[in-house]
């Protein structure tokens, strides 16, 4: 507590009155003393005392509280700061400058925190934030710990906000890292399948200077597809053609150099997905029934679908007489479908198709064959599958999963998931209680023999009646009862019959989303998820990879439904790699926004105009150590080797005042009187 006094004036009149006043007596009393009048130094101290008693002079005391500095602790939390290393050390210096603080006394320490985010890190905004919760006058200096990869700092000192105190940058890292980083220039978000594509990258080095080539190695889905060698600054283009839709993930990775700063930024997952331009279905329908429309209608629903659909109206028993040429208006174009342009087909569909003599043997051999090269077949069967005229009798019984045994159930009965169905995309889901899925019955099935077919749907007397089984490189579904149409139409509650269908069109064109057999991995807080989808019950091993390399392995023990999940930790930021043998999955825990990736070394460039404009000081703290904290006066210089400056702006708050009168009233009357009485008796003795 200090005590302050001070000499003020609290004038009856205004200034300017008192001006007048005084211009006035100055002239009068002027003329007297040319005059040599008698009485003129009495009269100049009569209307001295009269402006004195006038301007009222009073003595102000107060009591004053000294208030502490404030010095402002910024600490850069950035994803590049959590660099080896440099974490540690700004936890270090920072509890060094809080010891630091407390013995120089008389100082209140606000802390903030620069984390970092889609537009890098961030300054200034954080910093004007606290200032503004602060008295500015109380501000003896900001201190920043960081590693100078500041996103909104200045570039010229012209361009720095009045901060009112010295910024001094305390920097973690060293003036002489080096750093390779991969850069990606131009890749397709979106890609059509089957359509040549290309990725244009290369890497940079940081500082830039003579380096030889370095090799850049290209993966998709975890398989090698790519090498070649470049120069830095080089940017080369590598072609790719997708051939699925869905995500396709290429891992880029460029060799690390000796002595790098981190690896982090040599390896990058880029995600392309792909798209089919259209898909073209061929559809068969043969046997009149119900459900005849059910395919076309839910083919022609999907906008990217090009449907070509055949239906033979007239069954070959009916004996009419009617002339061959006249039962179409066009001839059935067999040749150029199943011969000149199957393979243009991404689905072929059968419904309740068997041999008519529409179809030669050897155009059914280039279905079979075009399944085993990766096409899709699909065979909705009806009663004509049991008789010795169905597709089994045919060169496609290499391809079809069922073999019938020639029986046809006629009874009610409830479709039904298998152990199997409950696992598989197609079918998982479907139902919410296996047990009693809600839905209405079937009144027809064909028998088969699944052979080694997957079975995800059973029947009547638990029979197999939706099979589905990987031929080749192609795929092929059955659907064992011309009655699913029941579900569309509502029977006893209907079913998921557009779902289901929707689905095994999907999986049979090979969609990502309904593999059986999957590898996820997707960020989860501060960590990963692991999620694998499997049909097979037992748990597998999955090897994890960290972005410095480091692996651990992780057993994935599957739920009732095949999907097996198990978070992880990530105290690594980076590209993460999962992958169990066959699959391989890429998840990044923490994003880092680009601009931290471009530049990762330690800077003193990016704060210079900030420090040098503010007159505070940058120093390395691996070359430097942590400084020592001094008081400065205001206008004195805040920076010394090896010592930083703390203004003392000697702030306070008044918590007492007084005010006494220097000329009270009864005092100025007796002095001004007297002053008069004077002067009237010295002109008196003249």
């Amino acid at each position: 507590m200090t005590t302050s006094l001070a000499l003020a004036f609290e004038p009856h009149l205004p200034w300017a009155v008192l001006a007048g006043l005084a211009l006035l007596a100055a002239a009068l009393i002027g003329f007297g003393l040319v005059r040599r009048a008698r009485g003129t130094l009495w009269r100049l101290l009569f209307v001295a005392l009269l402006l004195l008693a006038l301007a009222n002079p009073v003595l102000r005391r107060e009591e004053r509280a000294p208030l502490d500095d404030v010095v402002v602790l910024a600490l850069d939390r950035s994803p590049s700061m959590r660099l080896p290393g440099r974490t540690e050390r700004l936890e270090e210096a920072a509890a060094a400058l809080r010891e630091r603080l407390a013995t120089l006394g008389r100082v209140e320490l606000k802390e903030i925190e620069l984390p970092g985010g889609p537009d890098g890190t961030r300054l200034l905004a954080p910093l004007d934030e606290a200032l503004g919760r602060l008295e500015r006058d109380r501000l003896g200096a900001v201190i920043v710990i960081t590693d100078g990869v500041i996103h909104d700092a200045p570039s010229d000192s012209e361009r720095v906000p009045a901060i009112g105190a010295p910024l001094h940058a305390l920097l973690v890292g060293r003036p002489d890292e080096v750093d390779r980083r991969l850069v990606v220039e131009q890749a397709p978000s979106f890609a059509m399948v089957g359509e040549p594509q290309r990725v244009t990258l290369g890497f940079d080095e940081l500082p830039g200077g003579p380096s030889g080539p370095a090799r850049i190695t290209i993966r998709r889905d975890g398989k090698l597809v790519a090498e070649l060698e470049a120069r830095p600054g080089e940017r080369p283009s590598v072609p790719f053609t997708l051939d699925r839709a869905g995500k396709t993930v290429l891992e880029v990775e460029v060799a690390a150099r000796e002595g790098e700063l981190t690896t982090l930024n040599n390896r990058t997952a880029v995600t392309i997905n792909g798209v089919r331009d259209r898909l073209r279905v061929l559809l068969v329908s043969g046997q009149p029934y119900p459900g005849l429309r059910v395919w076309r209608n839910l083919l022609k629903a999907d906008a990217a679908v090009d449907l070509v659909h055949f239906t033979i109206l007239r069954p070959p028993e009916k004996q009419d007489g009617t002339p061959i040429r006249e039962l179409a208006l066009i001839a059935f174009p067999s040749r150029e479908l199943f011969e000149v342009k199957l393979h243009e087909f991404d689905l072929v569909i059968f419904d309740r198709y068997n041999r008519r003599g529409l179809l030669p043997l050897p155009y059914l051999e280039n279905v079979a064959r075009y399944v085993e090269q990766g096409g899709a077949l699909l065979e909705a069967a009806g009663p004509e599958f049991a008789t010795p005229t169905g597709l089994y009798r045919t060169p496609l019984a290499r391809v079809l999963p069922g073999r019938p045994s020639g029986e046809v159930i006629e009874r009610p009965f409830l479709p039904r998931l298998t152990d199997v169905g409950r696992r598989h995309p197609v079918t998982s889901g479907l139902a919410t209680d296996p047990t009693d899925p809600g839905w209405g019955r079937w009144l027809r099935q064909i028998d088969v023999e699944p052979g080694d077919a997957a079975v995800l749907m059973s029947g009547a007397a638990d029979r197999p009646l939706l099979l589905l089984k990987r031929v080749g490189e192609g795929r092929v579904a059955q659907l064992l009862s011309d009655h699913h149409w029941l579900w569309q139409r509502g029977f006893e509650g209907g079913g998921p019959q557009a779902q289901l269908l929707r689905r095994l069109v999907h999986w049979l064109m090979k969609e990502p989303e309904l593999e059986e057999e999957t590898l996820q991995a997707v960020p989860h807080e501060e960590g990963i998820e692991i999620v694998r989808r499997s049909l097979e019950p037992r748990p597998v091993e999955v090897t994890v990879t960290a972005p410095s390399g480091q692996q651990r392995k992780v057993t994935l023990t599957p739920d009732a439904d095949g999907i097996a999940r198990q978070r992880l930790p990530a105290e690594e930021d980076g590209l993460w790699r999962v992958e169990d043998g066959t699959r391989v999955a890429h998840v990044v825990p923490r994003p880092l926004a680009p601009v931290e990736l471009a530049e990762l070394r330690a800077t003193a460039e990016r704060l210079r105009p900030l420090v040098e404009a503010t007159g505070g000081a940058g120093l390395w703290l691996a070359r430097d150590g942590v400084p020592e904290l001094r008081r400065v006066a205001p206008e004195r210089r805040a920076a010394g080797r090896g010592w930083l400056g703390v203004v003392a702006n000697e702030a306070y708050t008044v918590t007492g005042a007084s005010r006494t009168a220097l000329l009270p009233p009864w005092l100025a009357l007796l002095l001004v009187s007297g002053a008069a009485a004077a002067a009237w008796w010295r002109e008196g003795r003249a």
